[in-house]
């Protein structure tokens, strides 16, 4: 009995533990309840669990696997490339989607196979976790793709994690590869990597913490050789850029440019948000869009003992670019291509009232010559409308093309009315067409438009083989944020249409295309009611005009208006160039044949003036006389363009140069 009484007493007290553990538990929860908003998640989410718990899912695939699939799901702030290792291929990762309610965050790796127009969807064991907000880059002469931080945040925002891990991705076998390193960049998103020889560079962003965003200026290179970080320390009071993120990093083969960005700095108030030097203040952050730019020179160690050190570099801060977009705007996006960051995009704040800001999106694309500082608007050509002298021309090239298929028949019965073929009835000729593989589909035609896409910020660029593509981007109207599932190429030579490879409605979009109908409607009525009252005026000022004074000065709304910092820096001189210029409609090959002696004689000055003993053979000297005539003529394109462009217009469609034509000179100089 006694053992029986001592083993009800242990029971009752281990239930009576529990209850207590369970009243605790609760009275935990009820006080760290207390004080919090129902709608927040930042005590609900522990974002080292959830991450933890996505890295499991992750491992559970056994390998490497690559399926056909759809076009990626709506993301933003996801990162595009074109593959370094195949030409007909382009890499998205990663992105967020946001559906006003609940953030959804991706780790998909996309590859979009060019010529077939197919999208293929990669999983893998070892892929990085899902984050936006990072930024990637080619390796350069290291090869593969590098990718560093982002961020990760719980479904409702309320807590946010930021990424300091490195990862570098073959693009061929498609394996990434976490790169740990003692020393390294502090985790961030919105910042910026370019490459540089065997360097990666990386620049900027910023860090969300529970009170504010801080914005960095810091420099890290990695070198991809010693697999080692380095932040390059600079001598004091040397000049840098500012803190910033969302800026364009382009490579040069010098180092690195840098153009733009977005920050918000520190500045104060006093009564209705203007500023003044008297009376209470307030200290809030200003947004500032940059338009300042900066060239990075890079200079490699001499030896392997400074190797250890990391390469010299020196910031560079140069004039505001020529002909720079206007009005300033933030969230553009730049791809390099040939010596010049091709720019699409971005949007102009404007603050009009307490409520809420207004904000102007644009569609435009410019090209951003790096050496010269220059920009040049870029825009689209509709197909020239065939003349009379070119439709006499192909009805003669018809004409004379029917006429040697009937030359030919005759000669073919005259042969074998010889015997000179022997043929039985049943042969046919083979005529070889291309072989389509099996289980695939040729590539649709695509949609040729010749309007650029919807306005839009943050829009994904890359370029290969002088083709741009877009992929996505944001839209806003009032409270509504519209996130972009579509994806479009141009030809960057020809600019001959907008291509659309894909487009996928956004959500919520035909009451944004309704709400736009009304506010028409309602603009056509109020210029019919301002018409009526023009009438009414005119009329009533036949018998009683008035003066009006002619030395009153309209105050500028867009000034008081204005919620931007825009800095204002002095315009990149002309450079004087005497070297051979392209001619409108003249091809790189025509231009190159027409100037090579030309350059020729442009090398072997300059290496008379370097004091180079070495001696070319005609086929190198020859060589590098077509970089330099190729260099030239993509760095005076824009200039050209817009030279044809004014011609075609006035009807001319070709320029020939006088001093070209051996007869005729001064026939042609009188007409």
């Amino acid at each position: 009995m006694a053992k029986k009484d001592k083993k009800k007493t242990a029971e009752r007290k281990e239930r009576v533990a529990a209850k207590q553990s369970k009243k605790a538990d609760k009275k935990d929860k009820k006080n760290k309840g207390k004080g919090r908003d129902a709608d927040s998640d930042v005590e609900d989410v522990d974002l080292d669990a959830v991450l933890a718990a996505y890295a499991e899912e992750q491992a559970k695939f056994l390998k490497v696997t690559e399926e056909q699939s759809e076009a990626p799901t709506p993301r933003s702030s996801s990162t595009i490339v074109a593959s370094p290792s195949n030409r007909n291929e382009l890499l998205v990762f990663g992105g967020e989607n946001f559906d006003g309610t609940l953030a959804t965050f991706f780790n998909n790796l996309y590859v979009y196979l060019i010529d077939r127009g197919e999208w293929r969807e990669v999983t893998s064991p070892n892929s990085p976790l899902p984050r936006s907000g990072h930024a990637w880059c080619r390796g350069g002469n290291a090869g593969g793709v590098y990718l560093f931080g982002g961020e990760f945040s719980s479904p409702k925002q309320g807590t946010f994690y930021h990424y300091n891990d490195f990862w570098h991705l073959d693009p061929s076998s498609r394996e990434w590869n976490r790169i740990e390193s003692k020393k390294g960049p502090p985790a961030r998103s919105g910042h910026r990597m370019t490459y540089y020889k065997n360097y990666i560079i990386l620049f900027g962003g910023f860090q969300d913490t529970s009170q504010q965003t801080k914005y960095l200026q810091d420099l890290w290179i990695y070198d991809c050789t010693r697999y080692t970080w380095f932040n390059p320390a600079l001598p004091p009071g040397t000049q840098k850029p500012d803190a910033r993120s969302s800026f364009s990093f382009l490579p040069h083969e010098s180092g690195a440019i840098l153009y733009g960005g977005y920050s918000r700095v520190k500045t104060s108030t006093g009564a209705g948000g203007k500023p003044t030097k008297a009376g209470p203040q307030r200290v809030i952050l200003k947004p500032m869009v940059h338009q300042d730019t900066w060239f990075l020179r890079i200079t490699p160690p001499d030896s392997d003992v400074s190797a250890s050190t990391g390469p010299t570099i020196r910031w560079e801060r140069r004039k505001k670019p020529t002909n720079s977009p206007n009005p300033p705007r933030a969230g553009i996006t730049m791809a390099y291509h040939k010596g010049r960051g091709i720019m699409f995009g971005g949007v102009h704040d404007v603050e009009m009232s307490e409520e809420g800001i207004d904000s102007e999106f644009f569609d435009t694309m410019f090209a951003w010559n790096l050496d010269r500082n220059r920009f040049f608007p870029l825009t689209l050509r509709r197909p020239k409308a065939a003349g009379k002298r070119q439709q006499n021309q192909t009805i003669k090239t018809r004409d004379r093309s029917k006429a040697d298929e009937e030359e030919l028949l005759r000669n073919l019965a005259a042969l074998e009315a010889k015997k000179g073929i022997h043929q039985e009835d049943d042969d046919e000729m083979d005529i070889e067409t291309p072989k389509v593989e099996e289980g695939t589909e040729p590539a649709k035609p695509a949609v040729v438009r010749f309007e650029m896409p919807h306005p839009r910020f943050n829009a994904q660029l890359t370029v290969q083989d002088d083709t741009l593509f877009i992929f996505g981007g944001t839209f806003e109207r009032g409270d509504q944020e519209f996130i972009f599932n579509d994806m479009y190429s141009i030809d960057l030579v020809k600019l001959d249409g907008v291509k659309e490879i894909f487009y996928n409605e956004p959500a919520n979009w035909n009451t944004l295309l309704e709400d736009s109908e009304d506010e028409e409607d309602e603009g056509e009525d109020e210029e019919m009611d301002d018409d009526e009252d023009e009438e009414e005026e005119e009329a009533m000022s036949v018998d009683t005009p008035s003066e009006v004074p002619t030395d009153i000065t309209v105050p500028s709304v867009v000034r008081d208006m204005e919620q931007l910092d825009v800095e204002d820096t002095e315009a990149e001189p002309v450079i004087k160039d005497d070297r051979p210029h392209p001619r409108p409609f003249e091809t790189l090959r025509d231009f190159f044949a027409r100037t090579t002696t030309e350059w020729q004689n442009y090398l072997m000055e300059k290496m008379k003036q370097r004091g180079d003993p070495s001696e070319k053979t005609i086929k190198e000297l020859r060589k590098e006389a077509f970089d330099l005539a190729e260099e030239k003529w993509w760095d005076s394109r824009e200039e050209i363009m817009a030279l044809e462009d004014e011609q075609e217009a006035a009807g001319i469609g070709e320029v020939v140069s006088i001093a070209d034509r051996k007869e005729g000179g001064a026939a042609t100089r009188r007409r």
